[in-house]
């Protein structure tokens, strides 16, 4: 396992700078030449990344009209689509890599939208907004009132998050549900993953973001984060 999250950061470390620092991890955990589904892909921005950087076959699936204009513009593979209602579209085992970064709290159905992802794609890569953060906490706390911060920036009355979810609560969610964990990694808030030893407690108050690598299966990784 060590030799694997050296690894793991000797490929973060030689990514360049192209795209968002968090996008980064995510992208160091794709193989190259792979087969990409990038669910809510926004402008394109890390599927531009992987199509250049790792040759990969991508794919992309975005809610908006012009999140889909600007990859069509890029020429980049990109259809419009709901990740909540199309996933179901999509063959088993369609994709090598199906990536839902900084979306999963927008989904009406996120557990749905977590099964479909590991049905579609060998692995599925899942990052988003850790809610048990500790400025999260502390603004509750002292302030009493819903937290913005770098990963929450919009006020709740602005905000498309609907389901908020702490690093704890998801791997919880993958054990019940027979989702594998990989690999888990925790995020500062400028986005470079942070170490800590064994177990959740640590990651759950100082990770900004979590990302997943996830496979259909029983979950190795429930009660430990891996921050790589």
């Amino acid at each position: 396992m060590l030799n694997e999250e050296n690894e793991e950061e000797k490929k973060y470390s030689r990514l360049s700078d192209g795209i968002r620092v968090d996008l980064k991890l995510v992208a160091a955990l794709v193989d190259p030449n792979a087969r990409v589904l990038d669910v809510g892909c926004g402008d394109g921005s890390l599927l531009r990344y992987l199509v250049e950087k790792k040759n990969v076959d991508g794919r992309g699936l975005e809610i908006s009209q012009s999140g889909v204009r600007a990859c069509l513009l890029q020429g980049l593979s990109v259809v419009q689509g709901d990740a909540d209602t199309d996933l179901k579209n999509y063959p088993s085992g369609a994709f090598d890599f199906v990536v839902l970064s900084e979306t999963l709290q927008t989904t009406h159905n996120p557990l749905v939208v977590l099964q479909e992802l590991v049905r579609i794609g060998r692995f599925a890569i899942v990052s988003f907004p850790n809610f048990g953060y500790w400025r999260c906490r502390w603004q509750l706390l002292v302030h009493g009132h819903m937290p913005v911060t770098k990963s929450l920036p919009l006020s709740w009355h602005a905000t498309p998050n609907i389901h908020f979810s702490t690093i704890a609560d998801f791997l919880d969610t993958c054990a019940e549900k027979n989702i594998s964990v990989e690999r888990s990694y925790a995020v500062n808030q400028r986005g470079e993953p942070i170490r800590f030893g064994g177990g959740r407690f640590y990651p759950n108050i100082f990770g900004a973001q979590g990302v997943f690598l996830l496979t259909a299966g029983a979950s190795k990784t429930a009660d430990e984060l891996v921050a790589g």
